[in-house]
């Protein structure tokens, strides 16, 4: 059993990922959440407005040259008696991958909707993922201030499309410019949304009345009052109850109405999402779970990053501390090359910003530097323990191109950019089986990440490339890595390559050729995705 200070730290600890669809509002919410806990001062935007600032969440270059978050963000504040850390992903579907690692760095997730569109494409595949954890999910319905959709479909949309059933702890009182405030279900009082407040200002003017007080009547007008009223008595009578038990096993989502633009309804939000999850949780190892109280320091990386520091070129593996006290004095055991070290720099991480610690705690996130020995999915545990926490997935990929290098005398910053930035899960690559290092080849998730690829090549290790697309759209792992895929029946377009670690795969131009491939190879076993 950890001693006492250790118990209570990490009873503190509340660790969630934030995700939605692009311009849904999530780093706007983000970054209010960072101005409630003191960690910054002024909000910034991540399209270069006024104040020419980015968002504290978006620290690489090509973020902020086109406004959007390519790579996941640790972000840790203080509020109340509580140690946040939230994960902030990226939203545009070409960085699921991304996203889906983090995801299992996290306890729980705030899902952002915009109040106008609804579930949007990308806010489904990020669900599902959260489904597949069950991880208690949080909606946020953002963008009250600007004209929204009827707020019970906005609920039978997130229930239809995403399958999960909903109960509204709050309700709005109009939206755009006849928004006047949010019915706090419990309370049973109306909080008023009265004037617009931006840039830095911690809220908005807000005044409470009691539901059955003239002054509401007056302020919401009439119509929107009798409105009001006869939702709620829906609401009472149709809408599920708020069942803990149901939220945390991710079946059903708390709802929250708000403007994280005006800042109003965000620190109501922040207050029940605290209240309503937990400290950080068991997780499963391949000795059953691991309590976090109950065992020694423990840890696995979700994420790799190199050059955050563009001054010393360095590599961040990024940790999630599973249970007990980190201390950095302490000689740790990397269970997959089954070596002892210290680790070197931790530091606790907002953005590109950083700060050398000495200790923390289950449900923090770290970063520790990285001699180039960690992949993604490896465990860390103290000396004595050897147990490995369940791998994270690797997803196939969907675009492929071969990658040209232009200037053959940095043939060594090449390699080295390309295996490293492969190493941090972003790009995968792989290799002609007899052409080795010569002919690579480059997949993805999504089609944007072939311009992040470019754009660092380039501007981190000064490599030119050309891209040449490729006609292929599915990659199997073959079952047996000892197979010998040169000697495979019907491989009529079909491109056997390796990855990193030698497995063998087949490239296919389209699903009609892996079942024909499979039909004439008996035994032949084709996986879709493995596990690191």
């Amino acid at each position: 059993m950890a001693e006492q200070k250790t118990i209570n730290e990490i009873k503190k600890r509340r660790t969630f990922a934030i995700i939605s669809h692009p311009d849904a509002g999530k780093t706007t919410l983000t970054e209010k959440f960072l101005l409630y806990g003191g960690a910054i001062n002024t909000a910034g935007s991540v399209k270069g407005k006024a104040n020419s600032k980015y968002a504290v969440s978006d620290w690489m270059e090509i973020e902020k040259e086109r406004g959007i978050s390519v790579t996941s963000s640790v972000l840790q504040f203080n509020y109340n008696d509580f140690c946040i850390n939230i994960l902030d992903t990226p939203g545009h579907q070409d960085f699921s991958e991304d996203t889906y690692r983090t995801l299992m760095a996290a306890d729980s997730a705030v899902m952002v909707i915009d109040a106008s569109k609804g579930v949007e494409a990308q806010t489904i595949k990020l669900f599902k993922v959260c489904v597949m954890r069950h991880i208690p999910i949080f909606t946020f319905i953002n963008k009250m201030d600007r004209e929204a959709r009827d707020s019970f479909e906005l609920l039978d949309d997130i229930e239809t499309v995403l399958g999960i059933r909903t109960c509204p702890v709050n309700w709005p009182i109009g939206s755009g410019k006849r928004f006047k405030g949010i019915y706090d279900r419990r309370a049973k009082t109306v909080r008023s949304f009265e004037s617009v407040s931006t840039g830095g200002a911690k809220k908005a003017a807000e005044t409470d009345y009691a539901i059955d007080d003239p002054a509401l009547k007056e302020l919401a007008t009439e119509e929107l009052y009798e409105q009001l009223v006869e939702e709620i008595e829906l609401l009472d009578g149709a809408s599920d109850p708020l069942d803990l038990e149901k939220v945390r096993k991710g079946e059903l989502s708390p709802v929250f109405f708000g403007s994280a633009l005006t800042t109003f309804g965000v620190e109501t939000f922040l207050q029940y999402f605290l209240e309503m999850t937990t400290s950080p949780l068991p997780r499963l190892s391949n000795e059953g779970e691991i309590d976090p109280i109950d065992n020694d320091f423990s840890a696995f990386i979700f994420k790799i990053q190199a050059n955050m520091n563009k001054a010393h070129r360095d590599r961040i593996a990024f940790m999630r501390i599973c249970s007990g006290k980190f201390d950095a004095e302490k000689e740790v055991y990397h269970v997959q090359s089954g070596r002892k070290l210290r680790l070197s720099q931790p530091q606790q991480i907002m953005a590109q910003d950083r700060q050398v610690i000495s200790e923390a705690y289950a449900g923090d996130v770290i970063g520790v530097f990285d001699p180039g020995m960690f992949s993604i999915g490896d465990t860390i545990t103290l000396p004595g323990n050897k147990f490995e926490y369940e791998g994270i997935p690797t997803f196939a990929p969907e675009h492929f191109a071969r990658v040209v290098q232009l200037n053959s005398m940095k043939r060594k910053q090449f390699v080295k950019g390309i295996t490293q930035i492969a190493q941090e899960g972003a790009i995968q690559i792989f290799q002609e089986f007899t052409a080795g290092m010569s002919e690579i080849i480059v997949g993805v998730v999504g089609v944007l990440q072939f311009d992040v690829l470019k754009y660092r090549l380039e501007n981190e290790y000064g490599c030119e490339i050309r891209l040449e697309s490729l006609p292929y759209g599915f990659i199997r792992w073959v079952g047996d890595p000892s197979t010998d895929v040169t000697k495979l029946k019907r491989m009529n377009n079909v491109k056997a390559v390796k990855d990193m670690k030698g497995n063998p795969l087949l490239l296919f131009v389209n699903d009609w050729m892996i079942r024909m491939v499979l039909e004439d190879n008996e035994g032949l076993e084709l996986l879709e995705f493995k596990k690191n």
